[in-house]
């Protein structure tokens, strides 16, 4: 056994005498918690805005409309109007739900919604919990609130010593995560796409912020949602907060609570942020305020609750055949947005096959120095010259720090980071989800979004794809021609202060990250990615 190998057991015991230590503590899970099964309301008709929804969908038969959210206020605010306009019920699922400035305020919306006697219910991911469990067990506290985390770790808001060593003595299990988005209100309109909640989806956050897509959604495709949400709701992985042994909050903490989310809800209504957004309210319809729709038949697909459990693939449980079914029908361009587009061999070979039968394929992902994951990084890396040589055209968003982002925000950040998924075949079918083009959404991650088949509606994504693409938002990777200096090699071309520039790597990071990523090539993680 090397050296290394010995250091790495060593590790793996510690870690599993450190997890046997805590999984006794007082706050551990009870295997077979009480919870009580419920489903979707039915869809409120007697409101305003369901009166409203329902003169559009006379109109329009079995379509349902939609309304595209690039800009991340506009994103934040349809949540809180959604909310504050609700009657019956609430129902959200998210991966992440940050204990934030955004996500305090959201959150204080779904409480004051409670208090009108909204039913709430709550499904959050547990892998980002940790700092929020109690604001999550406060709110449950209230009669109309259920909060119920997905895939839950063994103890209670776990130390990140605790989280690793749980991760090695249930990898199988931990390491299968409910990435899902949703947000559905009165089952009426539904806010479906790539974001969670908290402020680095919102533009409200002091450094890098994520470039995203969402969908407000009414008509049938809004009960396909509820229908998805219920699964997980009552899916055996899916556990209460109050499913950890020990104090759980009361109504007490639930009064403090209270007080310390108004507090900070006033205070945030006077941040220069807030100002920010209100000057933009008049620029365009917010999901409850009237406006166009893009109209189109569409289908919510969603995978099962059971893949988290399934010990081998099984298409039948995830929504990718649905998606490649969807980018079979390709006779002119595919335009593909992911964050992490790792294709692996297998889709490297189908790109390629429709770029040489005359299909325009073109890939918007993060370059390295946008890119939050320098693992994922490496595992893109790999296929990137692949992709090149095939005819698939490569573009990799930018930082810009500083640097306005007309088609994705209403201002300025330090630095940005690509965040949205979503597919345009043929200037007619759209996708826009929470899966990334890599292995990890593919069979380890729970996903969804929504296919719809509306050229009007692919006309505003491809507009957010030709800015975002635009030479001074992004760089074009191109394999330099035959007879020329760098034959062969990969070129990133873009401008900067009006004039060309080339760059022969990974343009505007560190000599060390390039290492670090080349480093992380050589080990065996692909299909973790």
């Amino acid at each position: 056994m090397t050296p290394i190998l010995r250091r790495m057991k060593v590790l793996a015991m510690t870690a599993s005498l450190l997890a046997g230590l805590s999984l006794g503590a007082c706050s551990s899970l009870r295997t077979h918690p009480i919870k009580h099964p419920s489903t979707a309301l039915p869809p409120a008709t007697n409101t305003p805005s369901g009166r409203y929804i329902k003169s559009e969908l006379d109109r329009h038969h079995d379509e349902s409309g939609f309304r595209l959210m690039t800009r991340s206020t506009n994103a934040l605010l349809s949540r809180i109007s959604l909310a504050d306009h609700a009657k019956h019920s609430i129902d959200l699922q998210y991966y992440i739900f940050d204990n934030d400035a955004t996500g305090r305020l959201v959150a204080q919306r779904l409480l004051l919604a409670a208090d009108r006697g909204v039913r709430v219910r709550m499904l959050i991911d547990d892998i980002s919990v940790q700092g929020g469990i109690d604001m999550l067990d406060a709110l449950n506290a209230h009669p109309n609130i259920q909060v119920r985390l997905f895939n839950p770790f063994n103890t209670r808001d776990p130390s990140f010593v605790s989280k690793a060593a749980q991760f090695l003595m249930d990898a199988q299990r931990l390491n299968r995560r409910m990435h899902n988005k949703s947000f559905i209100v009165d089952n009426n309109v539904a806010i479906v796409g790539g974001r969670n909640i908290g402020d680095a989806y919102f533009d409200a956050r002091s450094d890098t912020n994520f470039r995203d897509l969402d969908l407000v959604a009414i008509g049938p495709v809004v009960k396909q949602a509820s229908h998805a949400f219920d699964e997980y709701w009552n899916c055996d992985a899916a556990y209460p907060v109050t499913a950890y042994r020990g104090k759980h909050a009361s109504h007490y903490d639930l009064a403090q609570l209270r007080v310390d989310l108004t507090r900070e809800a006033r205070k945030f209504a006077q941040s220069d942020y807030a100002k920010a957004t209100l000057d933009e309210l008049p620029y365009g319809p917010s999901a409850d305020r009237p406006g166009a729709w893009f109209w189109g038949h569409a289908t919510l697909v969603a995978d099962q609750p059971a893949k988290i459990d399934a010990q081998k693939d099984d298409p039948e449980l995830r929504i990718g055949p649905q998606i490649k079914a969807m980018t079979d029908q390709a006779k002119q361009s595919i335009l593909l947005i992911s964050p992490y587009f790792v294709p692996g061999d297998k889709d490297t070979r189908y790109f390629a096959s429709l770029a040489s039968r005359g299909v325009n394929v073109k890939v918007l992902t993060n370059s390295l120095a946008s890119n939050d994951e320098p693992a994922v990084h490496a595992g893109y890396s790999r296929y990137r010259h692949a992709l090149l040589e095939g005819g698939v055209q490569l573009y990799e968003l930018r930082p810009a720090a500083g640097a306005p982002q007309p088609a994705t925000s209403g201002g300025t950040s330090s630095g940005v980071s690509l965040h949205a998924k979503a597919i345009v075949v043929d200037q007619k079918l759209v996708f826009i989800g929470s899966m990334n083009m890599d292995e990890r959404s593919k069979l380890l991650n729970t996903e969804m979004g929504i296919i719809v088949d509306s050229p009007s509606l692919a006309q505003a994504v491809t507009r957010f794809f030709d800015t975002a693409t635009a030479p001074t938002n992004a760089y074009h990777v191109v394999l330099v021609g035959k007879g020329l200096p760098h034959a062969g090699q990969m070129q990133w071309n873009t401008i900067k202060e009006g004039k060309p520039v080339v760059y022969y790597h990974d343009p505007d990071t560190t000599l060390q990250r390039r290492l670090e990523v080349k480093l992380l090539k050589l080990l065996p993680i692909e299909g973790l990615l």
